[in-house]
């Protein structure tokens, strides 16, 4: 069974886009690649215990295990050396990457408080879209009683596009709500 948002991937925003750009063969028009879920960890310096339950909260939100991310360089004014873990990473592809996108902006965006949509501005360039979450609490599926302190994550959009604005009008036909 194929997601939801591919099939209208295929059937909708595909055509939009060749028409709108003008694209000759259906293979240059942008597409997502993946989707990278990035949780930074600061306190796992003083204490690694934390870092199994940003993992475990990483987890139930993608439904993939994450990988979990060293320091590149030693910092002496955070205590920090190089190699140890400050972090929970996953890469989505393929099916389960169109359905977190699916519960990405049709169930958490939503619940994010006073949300407007989202900027603009947070292209980098290349046709990727970065959206920085404060709290993890707005997926469903992580529970409220058992969240002993409240972490933030990113959310990284990679994309086929050339430009920001392919980028854009793949993205806004494919549901992601900006301002």
């Amino acid at each position: 069974m194929a997601a939801r948002l591919k099939e209208i991937y295929k059937k909708q925003v595909a055509p939009a886009l060749m028409k709108e750009f003008n694209y000759k063969n259906i293979m240059a028009v942008p597409q997502l690649k993946k989707i990278v879920v990035n949780m930074g960890v600061g306190e796992a310096i003083a204490n690694a215990k934390i870092l199994d339950v940003a993992a475990a909260e990483v987890s139930a939100i993608t439904g993939q295990k994450p990988v979990i991310t060293r320091a590149k360089k030693s910092i002496a004014s955070f205590k920090l050396r190089a190699g140890m873990p400050i972090g929970v990473s996953v890469t989505l592809r393929g099916t389960t990457m169109f359905e977190f996108f699916d519960r990405l902006c049709n169930i958490a965006l939503p619940r994010v408080r006073d949300f407007k949509g989202l900027s603009t501005k947070s292209f980098d360039g290349r046709g990727n879209y970065t959206v920085g979450l404060r709290d993890q609490l707005v997926f469903p599926e992580i529970d409220y009683a058992k969240v002993d302190k409240i972490r933030g994550m990113n959310v990284t959009l990679v994309t086929s596009a050339k430009t920001d604005n392919e980028a854009r009008s793949l993205l806004k036909l494919m549901g992601m709500p900006f301002r």
